[in-house]
């Protein structure tokens, strides 16, 4: 590496994040300095600061730029969807493969201390518009039959909790899959708690 270039660095922003993303990957979204992530970017240490107030912000834009994509992968994937039931676990198929594709930016957008999540609106609301598009194939999936009707919440927090822990495994090595095999058995897990969910609804003759 040459010695550290100026502040005005093209697309200085992105330099930094992608450097941020990295080094998460090898000491987790707690441990990393600007210093060193400015090091990497091969830019001054004092350059990250036009850009982000501190560490906590750098974090922060990783965890927003990370939401923002889940969500891309999520919309993606249930587009291929030719029913709201289908849609719904192509859904969590594109959750999971948001996680295998970019594990980095999974550790920050759930690995933020909640101070900071608080004081985080642009986080909040990428996270938000996440969740939101989980729990539209939830409500589509309920006017359809496929699912109980009633409070959608509770739905969709099982099917989150669900895919985010199929995620976590995948990620940490626990889930003895290739990225193919952890899909299908998404799709497939998926499928099965659904069934059990409108299995479990009650019977309105009763």
């Amino acid at each position: 590496m040459t010695g550290a270039q100026p502040y005005h660095h093209l697309n200085l922003r992105k330099t930094l994040l992608d450097a941020a993303v990295a080094l998460i990957g090898e000491v987790g979204p707690r441990a990393f300095t600007l210093r060193e992530v400015a090091r990497r970017a091969g830019v001054s240490h004092n350059a990250p600061y036009r850009h982000f107030a501190g560490k906590d912000e750098l974090l922060a834009a990783v965890a927003a730029e990370g939401f923002d994509r889940l969500t891309e992968s999520m919309e993606a994937a249930l587009a291929g969807g030719q029913s709201p039931r289908e849609r719904l676990e192509l859904c969590g198929c594109g959750y999971v493969d948001f996680a295998l594709r970019f594990p980095n930016h999974l550790l920050a957008m759930f690995d933020l201390p909640q101070e900071l999540r608080e004081h985080c609106r642009q986080e909040r609301e990428l996270g938000g518009s996440a969740f939101a598009v989980l729990l539209n194939c939830i409500l589509a999936a309920q006017a359809s039959g496929d699912l109980p009707a009633g409070n959608p919440m509770p739905l969709a927090w099982t099917a989150w909790s669900l895919v985010h822990g199929i995620a976590k495994l995948s990620g940490s090595g626990n889930l003895p899959l290739d990225p193919q095999a952890t899909l299908a058995f998404t799709r497939s897990a998926a499928a099965g708690l659904f069934s059990g969910m409108n299995a479990q609804a009650p019977d309105p003759e009763r």
